[in-house]
């Protein structure tokens, strides 16, 4: 079919969309400001990019036109909509859909799905479990809500047919999905991860986020509960055993096997270090995982996806090689470059709890000896609205010091880190910002860039004005 997508820019949109290329299905789309490095990715693929929302894109007349959850009924001051080809769509009854629900009715049908939802660590740990089952030889599909190092790409379709299995069940075709918590289309308030249906589903935490669609963290479990309905009997739910909340989610009915991993008493746990650990199955050690990664959280994300892949047979000593060789994802404490002997690396942290996890993970790997200077800006809806401010103090305690850009902020960024001092300093706009990280940076200092956006070209302007020093 001939399918044409609305909002095709963003990552799972642009996922989706080179899925269904690679389907053999013909594939155009729209988005404002037709941005890299999706673009890129899209137009490689063959894939015709269209600026805009513009209602004359009707008159390519695809089979079913999906729909990003970036577009709304909205209306521009002037009164005109902001999308007015989904008001050309809606007025001509032409077929539409979202596109979590295509992606489910078209690639996901059956298949074992793996899904992993959570907060926090979403992108690593399915992209580790990913790296995992490709490792076993089971070839799985995937779609990543970024772009896994071990891969190249964030999406592809994997093995029509499980590799060594006999047909029914046990021999589906495996196909790893980020299942996110937010939410489907304007025509469609459920989760996401609703539609995805999985045989195998990792509940990695849950915190308040998404403060912009939800109202308490009591409505985001609600969600997690749907996704607990959906999967089957013989599928597994596995539970992260340190979070009350998702504890809370399971009490609320759950049909599946579950397997815990993180605390002492879980099925899966972890000794030693984050960077070297045991793993330990029911109190047994089954492997040990040696690699590059550092953290607690990402020893957390390597137990979670340990117990999956244990789910489709992958025994946790198979696993934990794989995950030796695993070399994570583009914008995870990824390493920019250096110059006059400090290093700057780029992170998508943004929430105050990632952003904690993220400071603690460098700490771990630099020792206390070195300097860490945290650089974010508040970008995520639920950051902009200020309701995490008075959580920043606490996420930044490990980084010695601290810039905040907040440029386009409703509330005082300074006023809410206050309680660091001189510690904390906060710029209105970005050059202003590299002033400040390059007058307080000296040699031998760790410079991290922290956002779930561009944050302005950061990285390549403090790396050219570090050369001054």
């Amino acid at each position: 079919m001939h399918i044409h997508i609305l909002g095709i820019c963003g990552t799972f949109m642009g996922g989706l969309a080179a899925l269904a290329r690679e389907a053999g299905h013909k594939v155009t789309g729209c988005d404002a400001g037709v941005y890299p490095p999706m673009s890129d990715q899209l137009r490689a693929l063959g894939i015709e990019l269209i600026e805009g929302f513009g209602a004359d894109q009707m008159a390519l007349r695809p089979d079913m036109f999906v729909i990003g959850n970036v577009v709304s009924r909205a209306h521009l001051p002037d009164g005109t909509p902001k999308f007015p080809l989904m008001e050309a769509i809606l007025d001509a009854g032409a077929p539409y859909t979202s596109g979590p629900q295509w992606l489910a009715e078209h690639v996901l049908q059956g298949r074992h799905v793996l899904a992993v939802a959570g907060t926090h660590g979403k992108t690593t740990t399915t992209s580790m479990l990913a790296w995992i089952l490709e490792c076993a030889g089971l070839q799985p599909g995937f779609l990543v809500g970024g772009v896994p190092v071990n891969f190249g790409v964030s999406a592809r379709l994997g093995s029509p047919v499980r590799p060594e299995s006999t047909d029914g069940a046990a021999g589906r075709s495996l196909f790893v999905i980020e299942a996110d918590e937010y939410d489907t289309a304007f025509f469609d308030k459920r989760s996401k991860f609703v539609h995805y249906r999985p045989r195998t589903a990792i509940l990695n935490n849950l915190e308040f986020d998404h403060a912009d669609i939800f109202d308490d963290l009591a409505a985001i479990e609600r969600q997690f509960h749907h996704l607990v309905r959906t999967v089957p009997r013989a599928g597994r739910v596995v539970v992260n055993g340190l979070e009350e909340s998702l504890t809370r989610v399971l009490h609320a009915g759950c049909w599946s096997e579950v397997r815990s991993f993180g605390a002492t008493v879980s099925d899966f746990s972890a000794v030693g270090e984050p960077d070297r650990f045991d793993v330990l199955q029911h109190g047994q050690q089954v492997a040990c995982v040696d690699w590059r990664l550092g953290g607690v959280h990402n020893q957390l994300n390597a137990l979670a996806a340990l117990a999956a892949a244990d789910h489709v047979g992958v025994p946790p000593a198979i696993a934990a090689q794989a995950l030796a060789g695993f070399q994570n994802v583009k914008r995870r404490m990824e390493v920019r470059g250096s110059v006059n002997g400090i290093t700057v690396y780029d992170d998508f942290a943004h929430h105050p709890t990632a952003i904690r996890t993220t400071v603690d993970g460098l700490r771990r790997q630099t020792g206390k000896g070195a300097r860490i200077l945290a650089v974010f800006e508040p970008r995520s809806n639920t950051m902009k609205l200020g309701t995490m401010k008075a959580q920043l103090p606490w996420s930044l305690d490990d980084a010695d010091l601290a810039f905040c850009h907040a440029g386009g902020l409703d509330w005082d960024a300074r006023a809410a880190l206050a309680p660091m001092g001189a510690r904390a300093q906060v710029a209105d706009d970005i050059d202003t910002l590299v002033g400040q990280v390059t007058a307080a940076a000296k040699p031998g200092d760790h410079i991290l860039c922290m956002s779930n956006g561009g944050f302005g070209g950061v990285h390549a302007k403090l790396l050219q004005s570090l050369q001054t020093l």
